[in-house]
Order: C-alpha cells, then structure tokens, then sequence
C-alpha cells in the first residue's frame, strides 16, 4: 500500500502509539498499523465471529493506581483454597 500522511494527531493518541511501539520494541508506523487494525475491528477476527463494541467507552477510564490495585484483589480471589478442594473419603 503507498503511504499515507496523517495530520493532526491528538498528543494523547501519539503518546499511546509511542508507549506501545516502545514496549513491544516496534516501530511507530508498524504500532500505528496495529491500533488502526485494532480499532476498525479487522485484526484476527473470525469472519463468522460478531464482534461487540457496546463496552468500548468504558475502556482505558482507569488511571495506574486503580489498576493494580484491581489486579492485587483480582489476585487475592483467584487463590486456591487448597483445604476446601480437598477430596474427602466417604
């Protein structure tokens, strides 16, 4: 495909794309590729799968502190209670 110039990108976006481009040790046309893929529904989808964008608003809303804090008590309900899987003979 030829190239395409994009003007006036909000900073927010450009600071997504470098963040992920950073940390997944890619360039930024290739990490721009991918969120464009992502956003218009197209990347590895399942051609008979429906895809839901009824959620999306709520994405991205929780700043650092708030997630790890969810992670840490997502983290504490996943633990196994080894005495109450015990098998107990009848």
């Amino acid at each position: 495909m030829k190239a395409i110039t994009i003007r006036g990108i909000p900073a927010e976006i450009e600071k997504k794309i470098r963040k992920e481009a950073k940390k997944k040790g890619i360039s930024l046309n290739r990490a721009l590729v991918a969120f464009l893929e992502k956003a218009a529904g197209v990347k590895g989808q399942d051609k008979n799968k429906t895809l839901y964008h009824d959620l999306d608003h709520l994405s991205g809303l929780w700043n650092e502190e708030e997630t790890r804090t969810f992670q840490k008590n997502l983290e504490f309900q996943r633990k196994i209670e080894e005495d109450l899987w015990k098998k107990t003979e009848s």
